[in-house]
């Protein structure tokens, strides 16, 4: 069997879950779809996949075959466009993780726009910002909001704008502790942590006497965004929220910023992907696209978040 074929085949059978879907994609029938999946196993001496008569997953062989042999035929496409003179036009299934608090118009605007831009990009998106493994799970590219320690050094990042996070809290309860008056004033206090900030109680801080770390006290942990920000509303701490997450409540009144002026917390939004090698026309093509925007965002947030915390422009 044409081994090129049966990788391409293997390749779309994840992606889309279905021996059916990708005979469809591939112009063949099931059966011959099936026959080219089970040659590959047959060659590797390993099984990739676990079929039932309703679901296909990969084997932990599986996933990594899948990495690399998704990674091998990007590249053979990306030389095959070299040499015959044409650019790559970016196509196939985008896979990607991002955080919770990215489902918000803004970002529903940003994909919109880059699908009328990019038709053949399919979407696959994980709304979680957990922990995921890029290569067994079969990610092209995650999106994280976090500070450069906490990055894992054996990953590709590059980093993108500076996302202002408040240290929020309601008006209500910030009269019923007292409101602190410098960051020293903040060790102890109770923390709402957002897990997906990956910080823990230990916080780092860029105060007036440069960086300093708060020791909270941590009262609520959650992996969700959003239930951070509720339960914050409901008065029942402090927490470390996104300026486009709070923006509306800040505006509002509901959410107080707890030491305005004082210091920033050194935020800054990643792209994350597994190799520099070999990075798709279409994983490029959004993290071009989406940098540009993530910058008109920040650029149109940046006087109000300034007239917020009372720092110049």
């Amino acid at each position: 069997m044409d081994t090129l074929l049966s990788l391409r085949l293997f390749c779309t059978v994840v992606e889309l879950k279905s021996f059916t879907a990708a005979a469809e994609r591939h112009d063949m029938s099931p059966t011959m779809a099936s026959k080219h999946v089970r040659a590959l196993e047959s060659r590797l001496g390993t099984r990739l996949l676990n079929r039932t008569s309703r679901h296909v997953s990969m084997t932990e062989t599986g996933a990594l075959y899948f990495s690399q042999a998704k990674q091998t035929l990007e590249a053979l496409d990306e030389v095959e466009a070299a040499v015959s003179n044409t650019s790559v036009v970016p196509k196939g299934t985008l896979r990607m993780s991002v955080p919770l608090w990215f489902d918000s118009p803004r970002f529903s605007s940003i994909l919109a726009e880059f699908s009328s831009l990019y038709p053949e990009i399919r979407f696959d998106i994980d709304l979680s910002g957990r922990l995921v493994n890029l290569v067994e799970e079969g990610f092209d590219l995650l999106i994280r909001a976090t500070v450069p320690e906490l990055l894992d050094p054996g990953l590709i990042t590059r980093p993108l704008a500076d996302m202002p996070f408040h240290l929020v809290a309601s008006p209500a309860y910030l009269d019923s502790v007292g409101r602190p008056e410098a960051l020293a004033d903040l060790n102890g206090a109770k923390l709402l942590l957002c897990k997906t900030m990956h910080v823990g109680a230990a916080v780092p801080f860029e105060g007036p006497l440069g960086r300093e770390t708060v020791k909270f006290q941590v009262g609520f942990e959650s992996g969700n965004e959003s239930l951070v920000r509720l339960v914050t509303l409901e008065g029942m701490g402090m927490a470390l929220l996104p300026d486009l997450m709070v923006e509306d409540d800040l505006d509002a009144g509901s959410l107080a910023l707890v030491l305005p002026g004082a210091a920033q917390i050194p935020v800054r939004i990643y792209a994350i992907y597994p190799s520099r090698k070999f990075l798709a026309a279409k994983v490029r093509a959004f993290i071009d696209f989406f940098n540009v925007k993530v910058q008109q965002i920040k650029a149109e947030r940046d006087p109000h978040v300034h007239a917020l915390t009372g720092q110049p422009a």
